[in-house]
């Protein structure tokens, strides 16, 4: 059943209809909201608040314009920004939690450097100015084509490849002991998945 559907569905009182929509598409919003905000509990609010809207104001979704997961995420970064105007960007980094790992495969001192490096890396993204940061999250994370990542932020691609250019050269200076004779020889690309 199509998203389309499955909206109209849910907008006639249909609970199963809704509940197969937000399993669909949870894990990518939540993922986007964590990635921009750096907290569990501000990408569940943000995830919870994308969807209720949606269910509020199903024809707010407009499927000759854009997917429902492009407008998913288009809601969840303007909830992300508003959240950044409002605290100005100075929020703790007190809960963020690890993102999934992947099984142990290597010796503990490889695994130790390997959590040096996701720290790094993850403070490193959250310290991106937030126009930097949503490019860089939907276009390297979210593997989303810039034709879409400039769809979600509502700019041209020029200035979406600007914004991730500028993103990419802050974090190689941020990166830096890692990245070519550091901790592990490996290059920003590398260091970014």
């Amino acid at each position: 059943m199509t998203d389309e559907r499955l909206l109209a569905e849910a907008g006639r009182g249909r609970e199963a209809a809704f509940l197969e929509l937000y399993e669909r598409h949870r894990d990518a919003v939540f993922r986007f909201a964590y990635r921009m905000l750096g907290s569990t509990e501000l990408a569940e609010d943000v995830t919870h608040d994308c969807f209720l809207g949606l269910l509020k104001r199903p024809a707010g979704f407009d499927p000759a314009r854009a997917s429902l997961k492009t407008y998913l995420l288009a809601a969840a970064r303007n909830l992300a920004m508003k959240h950044f105007r409002s605290t100005r960007g100075e929020d703790a980094l007190e809960d963020l939690a690890d993102e999934p790992s992947t099984p142990e495969r290597r010796g503990p001192l490889s695994r130790l450097l390997d959590e040096e490096l996701a720290v790094a890396v993850r403070l490193a993204v959250e310290s991106l100015p937030p126009l930097q940061r949503d490019a860089l999250v939907l276009f390297e994370y979210e593997e989303l084509p810039l034709a879409l990542v400039a769809e979600i932020v509502g700019a041209d691609i020029g200035t979406v490849k600007a914004r991730l250019h500028r993103a990419r050269q802050s974090l190689k200076r941020r990166l830096a002991p890692y990245i070519k004779g550091g901790v592990e020889e490996v290059t920003v690309d590398e260091v970014l998945k």
